[in-house]
């Protein structure tokens, strides 16, 4: 005889699916699995760096100052961040390690909380799901996840309730004692809410079946994920537009000159295309809340 098929909210699948002993994140690296503004080339850690270079100066160049990349993955942020000063402690946040509790300098949590597990809630029923992805209705959500769907997704039947996110996030930037907290992320705001839990596996959108064989993804209510934080928020193509970053090709005489040297700067400027894209990874939202400092992302700091 078969064993009954278990049925949970789909935020207790989502947390074990993702991050239990078996889970997906604690046995695979994300740059195995899909692309991120990390990976697509060594122009966003220089962006980062100068962003980190900002929030340094506002803070008078502390002795240490922190650098903390949330979600890192395989370290690939913190390693590519060029002319890094002896001074900056830099440390990489993953599955199970610990956080930091008074953090002077920059957080920097890039395609995290797209990852962090989320309650799917339809006709003020919570949504339960079966290891193979079958979903049922089962029990009215909790007062919590029905204001928040009030406030921030009212006119639908089924919503991805941002509450766990915004949690996650004021909890996060709260380790800043002077500094700024940044995420970066894919995600919506009411004018365009959409639901997009889905799954990610070698590089191909998969169904999301929370049974530890691929990742788990749904984007991020960045209008309440600031409110709930204090941060503002802003687009990629701006940030790194403020940042210096530009998609302009190099001057073609330089091929025949310096060659090496321009295929660099021509690589440089194609990776950068993609991360200024309005349509592509330029429409990622950046949550930036100063602490203690002038907003680091701002004109007059340019």
């Amino acid at each position: 005889m078969l064993p009954p098929v278990t049925f949970r909210p789909w935020r207790e699948a989502m947390q074990d699916a993702l991050y239990a002993p078996d889970g997906f994140y604690v046995r695979n690296l994300p740059g195995a699995h899909f692309r991120t503004s990390v990976t697509a080339g060594p122009v966003f850690a220089a962006a980062v760096r100068s962003l980190a270079g900002r929030v340094d100066d506002a803070l008078g160049r502390p002795d240490p100052f922190d650098v903390v990349d949330v979600g890192s993955g395989g370290g690939e942020l913190i390693a590519g961040l060029p002319d890094v000063p002896a001074r900056w402690r830099l440390t990489g946040i993953e599955v199970g390690d610990a956080w930091p509790n008074d953090i002077e300098g920059l957080l920097f949590a890039n395609e995290w909380l797209d990852n962090v597990p989320l309650d799917v809630v339809f006709d003020d029923r919570l949504v339960e799901v079966s290891p193979d992805g079958e979903e049922r209705l089962g029990a009215t959500a909790g007062p919590e996840l029905l204001a928040w769907r009030a406030r921030w997704w009212p006119r639908a039947r089924r919503v991805e309730v941002g509450q766990a996110r915004d949690d996650a996030w004021s909890w996060a930037a709260r380790r800043v004692r002077r500094g700024a907290a940044v995420a970066v992320d894919y995600g919506h705001t009411r004018s365009d809410r959409r639901t997009s839990l889905t799954g990610f596996r070698d590089g191909h959108q998969v169904a999301p079946v929370p049974d530890g064989s691929c990742d788990l993804t749904a984007h991020v209510a960045l209008d309440s994920c600031a409110d709930a934080s204090g941060a503002r928020l802003t687009t990629q193509r701006e940030a790194l537009s403020l940042l210096g970053m530009s998609a302009t090709r190099p001057d073609r005489s330089m091929a025949d000159t310096d060659p090496r040297d321009y295929l660099a700067l021509l690589q440089d400027a194609g990776a950068a295309g993609e991360l200024l894209d309005p349509r592509g990874l330029g429409r990622f939202g950046w949550l930036v809340r100063a602490v203690g400092i002038p907003d680091p992302l701002t004109d007059s700091s340019a």
